[in-house]
């Protein structure tokens, strides 16, 4: 785990109506907001992040929210499902809970032994809520309406739709330091060894399929975690090495990242661990101010102004 990619780090997508997205994450999933923070590219468009008590690595699902913006298209060169960890219990409970809040679902299914349920959030993101075959002791964020017996404890897989998955694979496995674990059909599951939880991706490769456009309710990128700033840069050492083009070393306050564009065409980004999001406010404080980058203080009255209204 010290020199090694730990699973997931976050997962970042797009979404229209910032009030919306943030009333279905916060109320019904039950999500923790983490950290409300501006674009560092378009400081009017806030920046949401989702997780647990703290953030941890591998529980946090973070959001674009621009306004009007076209939906996406899900399709080839994507990452086309992100799968939550529950508990198999919690499945009837949330089955009542998109029935009553009209949420567009199906009807639990199965793939390699583990059962899983399937939503669309509001601007058509698709997501599994699944019974892991591997235990999951990550304590969730519950709420009023979401208890820890039913709460999402975290990132369970990522599915990336591919045409062709081997040079893909070839990153997960020859750099990232993933296995193949099983294979059903077309559907090629990776794991690493490194972490239990937030530890699987899922290559679906389709020959013909569409190149998917990234819009609204797609997701923009995924991110896998490093313990820190040195492993980071031996990332990036071997990935120069392979000819890929990466970034600089980025700043994000939270965490330090590069990001590539791996050879299927998704966007990968590193994450480091450090130095977290209780670096400019407290634990118990998480998510309840607007926190601005530093370049954006300045600007706080007027951005207050222009950022949608979240009550």
């Amino acid at each position: 785990m010290e020199n090694s990619i730990n699973g997931i780090h976050h997962i970042t997508a797009i979404a229209g109506n910032a009030k919306r997205n943030f009333d279905f994450y916060t109320k019904t999933l039950g999500l923790h907001i983490v950290k409300k923070t501006v674009n560092f590219d378009d400081p009017e468009t806030y920046h949401f992040y989702y997780g647990d008590k703290v953030g941890t690595p591998g529980t946090i699902l973070t959001f674009f929210p621009w306004e009007n913006i076209q939906i996406g298209r899900r399709g080839a060169r994507q990452v086309t499902e992100i799968g939550y960890s529950v508990p198999e219990s919690s499945f009837d409970f949330w089955l009542k809970r998109f029935e009553e809040r009209n949420v567009i679902y199906n009807k639990v299914a199965e793939k390699f032994g583990e059962p899983y349920l399937t939503f669309l959030d509001p601007d058509g993101l698709k997501f599994e809520l699944i019974a892991s075959k591997t235990p999951d002791l990550r304590l969730p964020w519950e709420t009023d309406e979401v208890k820890a017996e039913n709460a999402t404890k975290g990132f369970h897989s990522i599915t990336i739709t591919t045409n062709k998955m081997q040079a893909t694979a070839d990153i997960l496995t020859g750099v990232f330091g993933y296995k193949l674990l099983e294979q059903h059909v077309n559907r090629f599951r990776f794991v690493t060894d490194a972490v239990d939880n937030a530890a699987i991706v899922d290559l679906v490769e389709v020959a013909g399929e569409v190149a998917g456009h990234v819009a609204g309710g797609s997701v923009h990128h995924v991110a896998f975690r490093v313990k820190n700033e040195e492993v980071l840069m031996q990332y990036r050492e071997k990935l120069v090495a392979l000819g890929m083009n990466i970034t600089e070393k980025i700043d994000r306050n939270y965490f330090y990242s590069l990001y590539f564009r791996e050879p299927g065409g998704v966007l990968f980004e590193i994450a480091t661990d450090n130095p977290g999001f209780a670096v400019d406010e407290s634990v118990e404080e998480l998510g309840l101010n607007l926190k601005l980058p530093a370049q954006y203080e300045q600007h706080r009255n007027a951005l207050v102004k222009v950022l949608p209204k979240l009550d």
